[in-house]
């Protein structure tokens, strides 16, 4: 959002008529990613500042340079900000642009899967660990190995596997890619053509690299319609081809705006697929 829209919002009154109030005030957060560990809710959010840079298109206004992490009691206590968690200049493959995270939790370690551009301007995904789900976070000295794209959401199976899921067009970058090839020349697919799909790929056992090759995710009924219910798979769907929409990912966080959030929502695994849950 534009700086001077922001100045002339009247967050008292638009709090006030809210259905559900922010989480918190004192920050701006966007994209929040909720677990529960231990007993406790613990939300990973991006952290949106001020900037001069225009706004466009492609999200370059978006300027975010660190992480916090917030926890609650419950979804009605009050939320604790435990500071920052990571910062960019702690990443040394990344330069700016700290986009939506998400977290994961193994054998008392804690992973903060986060995008960050690097200096010739591409998107990667990083990962850093921690003792703790608050952080602060070591972040891998390199981005993990054929990464791209944005807005990474990581699933534990019930055998115990991780997969992340990934991919955002525009700013994301995800239409620059063709079966996981970057090129400059790609574009948006014209109508006729097939959809960008989200993506998705195996972790490794310490979950800091992909164990195979990224793959596309397509969800289809029997007429080739893109829908939201998968086959026999819990990762991969009948790829008889899909419709001419554009998507972003199937699996979504909520995505608010970059001034407050004030919904949470957690990814619950179903038979098929992961569905979306407000609260």
């Amino acid at each position: 959002m534009p700086e001077d829209s922001i100045e002339h919002i009247d967050f008292e009154n638009l709090n006030d008529k809210a259905i559900s109030k922010p989480l918190v005030s004192h920050i701006y957060t966007a994209d929040p990613s909720a677990h529960y560990f231990n007993g406790r809710i613990y939300i990973y959010p991006s952290h949106d500042i001020e900037s001069d840079i225009p706004f466009d298109d492609l999200g370059s206004h978006f300027a975010m340079e660190d992480y916090h992490v917030l926890s609650l009691d419950n979804v009605n206590s009050e939320a604790i900000d435990h500071g920052v968690a990571l910062h960019v200049n702690d990443v040394t493959w990344a330069e700016k642009q700290m986009w939506a995270p998400d977290a994961a939790h193994k054998n008392g370690k804690y992973y903060l899967y986060f995008p960050a551009k690097k200096a010739d301007g591409i998107f990667q995904i990083g990962v850093a660990v921690s003792d703790k789900p608050t952080g602060p976070f070591k972040p891998q000295p390199e981005a993990i190995k054929g990464s791209y794209s944005i807005d990474p959401a990581v699933y534990e199976d019930e055998d115990g596997s991780y997969y992340i899921y990934f991919g955002g067009i525009w700013g994301g970058q995800l239409q620059k890619y063709r079966d996981n090839v970057y090129s400059s020349e790609n574009e948006l697919p014209k109508p006729e053509e097939n959809a960008l799909l989200p993506i998705v790929a195996k972790l490794t056992d310490d979950l800091l690299e992909f164990a195979e090759e990224p793959k596309e995710i397509k969800i289809e009924d029997e007429h080739g319609n893109l829908i939201l219910e998968g086959d026999n798979d819990r990762r991969f769907f009948k790829p008889h081809g899909c419709t001419s929409t554009t998507v972003n990912t199937i699996f979504l966080i909520a995505q608010a705006t970059p001034i407050l959030f004030a919904m949470l929502s957690v990814i619950i695994p179903t038979d098929h697929l992961h569905t979306v849950v407000e609260f």
